[in-house]
């Protein structure tokens, strides 16, 4: 997908309120990797991707940036904790974990899209396969049914079966086994084999509609090529993938440079190969880390963007600071986004049979709330609003059940400060203390 920049900043205003300049600034940076394959491969290969620190308080849309980003274009999509990497058993060499979690990203992806291109034909298969042991079941029962074979072979497609049971023999797959605790890496003994062993069967209860699925998920893997989905996938990951570092103000040294701030030091250097660019071994090849995007995050209340090491800010030329929702904001937030929370609590509640709207001076109050709890407590952002939100729909949420006729619920300002009364008094006598 060759968007401009304009059109993907237009794409991410559709789910991210405010911070224009982060979003220009990923947007530069995504075109860039279009304009980069456009290139000869000589001058292709010179050209690393600028690599971007975002700062900005918790739940301002860092990550959200990154991942609808991400998603925009299709491209593997990684996020991973700094402060992972300083725990006990994950220093130094297990960073790389993060470049393996991008290709098993890269295979996933490239595996669906080619699922997809053989669904057709899958289906075909496999309603073939479900024909034959439906009409043989057919035979066999003689009930004195008149269905021939293009009756039954037309209610199979139709869904007129599919809560009929059939016994079906299915590829029994031996489960993974974990290598090392904590699920770092996993094996299936099948594939130590590969082809040696012949592929075990078993028989199984189950109804047409499940019958389907299966059959459909068998042949459409004998229908593609893992090799190749494989090559592509690290091919992918090299050339479009993005990491995104979280919380990569916990592991800036502030200053002192005895105790932990040397540790913190240490995982910056552990991180530094894979940004500057190395080659990193997996399960389903080698992978070049050169062209991979990083998207570093923090808050950097205490410490600051400087106090990483010299190298590491070198690798990540771009900065773009986000800045604290205001009222106006938290307003936009809750109704103006394709994902807007308010219409995700009436949808949730419609299945209730509660009909749920809010009036505008409703939705005011519920901001104003937001942005003065951030202000005087912790600033946790958008995050905010679910807990007023959750405060505010707790009874209505809690008796719904859907046994009752659809009820008209309206959430007013006055519901709004009666349900939040000791919130809202609470700002009232903050006034008095010096």
């Amino acid at each position: 997908m060759n968007l401009s920049p304009k059109q993907i900043v237009k794409e991410l205003d559709k789910y991210i309120i405010g911070q224009d300049e982060a979003k220009r600034a990923v947007a530069i940076a995504l075109r860039n990797r279009y304009r980069r394959s456009q290139l000869n491969e000589e001058l292709r290969e010179e050209i690393t991707p600028k690599n971007i620190i975002m700062k900005g308080p918790t739940g301002v849309g860092k990550t959200e940036i990154a991942r609808r980003l991400a998603k925009l274009v299709k491209s593997p999509f990684v996020k991973v904790e700094a402060t992972k990497f300083t725990e006990v058993g994950y220093v130094g060499r297990d960073v790389e974990s993060m470049i393996r979690d991008l290709v098993e990203v890269a295979v996933r992806l490239v595996k669906e899209e080619k699922i997809a291109e053989v669904e057709v034909k899958a289906e075909e298969l496999a309603i073939k396969k479900l024909f034959d042991i439906i009409f043989t079941a057919k035979r066999v029962e003689e009930t004195g049914s008149s269905e021939n074979k293009t009756d039954i072979l037309e209610n199979l497609k139709n869904g007129k079966y599919d809560n009929d049971v059939i016994e079906l023999d299915i590829i029994d797959t031996p489960k993974p086994v974990e290598i090392m605790p904590g699920g770092m890496e996993t094996i299936s003994i099948g594939n130590i084999f590969g082809g040696m062993l012949p592929q075990k069967k078993k028989r199984k209860k189950m109804d047409v509609l499940t019958a389907k699925k299966l059959l459909i998920s068998e042949e459409s893997a004998k229908l593609i090529d893992l090799d190749s989905i494989n090559e592509e996938a690290i091919k992918r990951a090299e050339n479009e993938g993005i990491i995104f570092i979280d919380e990569i103000d916990k592991i800036a040294a502030k200053g002192n440079r005895n105790g932990p701030d040397v540790s913190r030091e240490g995982v910056q250097r552990d991180i530094l190969p894979f940004v500057e660019g190395c080659t990193v071994n997996t399960k389903y090849g080698s992978i070049k880390t050169d062209h991979i995007l990083f998207i570093a995050a923090g808050a950097f209340h205490i410490a600051k963007i400087e106090n990483l090491i010299p190298e590491f800010q070198g690798r990540f030329p771009i900065r773009v600071e986000l800045k604290n929702l205001t009222k106006d904001d938290f307003i936009k937030i809750l109704k103006e986004p394709k994902n807007a929370m308010t219409l995700q609590y009436m949808e949730l509640l419609k299945v209730d049979n509660i009909d749920l709207t809010f009036t505008e001076d409703a939705l005011e109050e519920i901001a104003e709330i937001a942005e003065k709890e951030n202000d005087t407590s912790e600033n946790i952002g958008a995050r905010r609003l679910h807990t007023i939100m959750e405060s505010i729909l707790e009874d209505i949420s809690f008796n719904a059940n859907g046994e009752h006729p659809i009820m008209k619920v309206v959430i007013d300002r006055a519901y709004v400060q009666k349900v939040l009364g000791s919130t809202i008094k609470k700002y009232d006598l903050t006034k008095y203390v010096l």
